[in-house]
């Protein structure tokens, strides 16, 4: 669906844009006869109505995106007409201000729809980039699948462990019980791992454990001084599951840090979206009580 997002029936709705657009030029072109540019004149009112009317309607595409029985066109056509239309209206809303700005309420509705236009490209990327992104980490597997195999590794670490000394043996615990997924949306954002490991059991200071390294070196360090054979052959498949898992938490976590780039995109875009609404009702009944 991503891939003809742009291309929607024959490129639908960038001809239809391209006619907006070049209507608008033409329209505020037309001005200067009797007084300069500006959006008090008739082509500016006819600009700005043009401005709000987009405005409400690419709000709508958020409504319509949850209306699944809906009839009023597909899903793909209403996102297409959102992305060149939400376009035009960067250009058709400069001319209704006659490239003029100022400290008023008037500018503000302008700031916020620059902001929500400009958020939106954002948005456009994200959907075209990265559900392939999402795929390719993925590789035919999903989180749900990483997820029940990493609570299987936990548990076959937590059998082998038993066959430890009793400070190797915390220590693996300790590892399993601090291992942090879906942290704050800014350490996803980040991509930030901020597991920690208790190294001594005496003592209630953590460690980081960034991608399981610290346990993985430790264990390693521990195999040629194993008491017995029992623990020396415990100690080689707990190495290898603990770089599986390393792997496991690495997919997890970027699948997480895409879909938070996502989720901060909505918590931006969506109240921009509502503030733009606001400011542009106080706009229109500004002009009309004032003008």
């Amino acid at each position: 669906m991503h891939q003809n997002l742009l291309k929607y029936q024959k490129y639908r709705y960038l001809k239809f844009t391209l006619l907006l657009l070049i209507g608008s030029v033409i329209l505020y072109l037309s001005q200067g006869q009797a007084q300069p540019a500006n959006g008090g004149t008739v082509q500016g009112y006819v600009l700005g109505t043009v401005a709000a009317f987009l405005v409400l309607l690419l709000t709508y595409l958020g409504i319509r995106k949850r209306l699944y029985s809906s009839s009023t066109g597909t899903v793909e056509g209403w996102t297409s007409a959102h992305v060149f239309l939400g376009s035009a209206l960067l250009l058709i809303a400069t001319l209704h201000a006659a490239f003029q700005v100022g400290w008023n309420v008037h500018t503000l509705a302008y700031a916020l729809m620059l902001m929500v236009i400009f958020s939106g490209f954002f948005g456009l990327f994200a959907y075209l980039h990265y559900p392939r992104i999402l795929s390719q980490n993925n590789a035919g597997a999903n989180q749900d699948v990483w997820l029940q195999e990493l609570h299987e590794i936990d548990s076959k670490i937590k059998d082998l462990s038993s066959s430890c000394r009793g400070n190797i043996r915390l220590l693996l615990l300790s590892a399993l019980e601090h291992t942090v997924l879906g942290d704050s949306l800014f350490s996803q954002l980040l991509g930030h791992d901020n597991s920690t490991v208790k190294l001594q059991s005496d003592t209630k200071k953590l460690v980081a454990n960034t991608n399981q390294q610290q346990v993985i070196d430790i264990v390693a360090e521990n195999m040629p001084s194993s008491i017995n054979q029992a623990e020396a052959s415990a100690l080689n498949k707990i190495l290898s599951l603990f770089s599986r898992r390393q792997i496991l938490l690495k997919k997890i976590r970027r699948n997480l840090q895409i879909k938070a780039y996502l989720k901060a995109w909505l918590v931006f875009h969506i109240p921009l979206s509502i503030a733009l609404i606001a400011a542009l009702i106080v706009h229109i009944l500004v002009v009309f009580i004032y003008w």
